[in-house]
């Protein structure tokens, strides 16, 4: 089976409800995936908007995901548990917006619909080295060379 990346909030291709955009609650959606490669050592989850006007835009950065995790709850990042345990043993990066947080969509009014790509990369070595205030881009960066897999999903917004 491929690696796979799947949300209870949406499925693939379909709007993301407005509670985890900033028109909303601005939560992260809740996701799920299953298998990822057998050499998995740890994860990074990265979500980008390809359609914004300056280029790709970083909403979100979590690096350090333990490769025993299969799943996040809705708002990682707001005090919410993993299966009753805190998630501070996860890195979040800080995103174009400047915040070391989920930044949900946001696309300009009227503009046509902006998709947002979740991108769950699966590691050969956990944890990512670097500075504990890494960037989206540096955690990418800083992972280079050790994607052995890669799982998507897209959802789309528009104001």
């Amino acid at each position: 089976m491929a690696f796979t990346l799947s949300s209870p909030a949406f499925d693939d291709g379909q709007p993301i409800p407005p509670r985890y955009t900033q028109d909303g609650e601005n939560l992260s959606p809740p996701l799920a995936w299953y298998d990822a490669p057998a050499q998995t050592r740890g994860f990074l989850l990265v979500l980008e908007d390809p359609d914004a006007p300056r280029g790709v835009f970083r909403h979100w950065g979590l690096y350090n995901l333990a490769r025993d995790r299969d799943e996040l709850p809705e708002g990682v990042g707001h005090g919410v548990a993993f299966a009753g345990e805190p998630v501070e043993d996860i890195g979040t990066a800080t995103n174009d917006f400047g915040h070391a947080a989920y930044g949900g969509p946001a696309p300009p009014r009227g503009d046509r619909p902006h998709r947002y790509v979740f991108r769950l990369m699966a590691l050969d070595q956990e944890p990512l080295s670097g500075s504990p205030d890494l960037t989206v881009a540096e955690a990418m960066d800083a992972a280079q060379g050790h994607v052995i897999g890669e799982a998507r999903l897209t959802g789309t917004y528009r104001r």
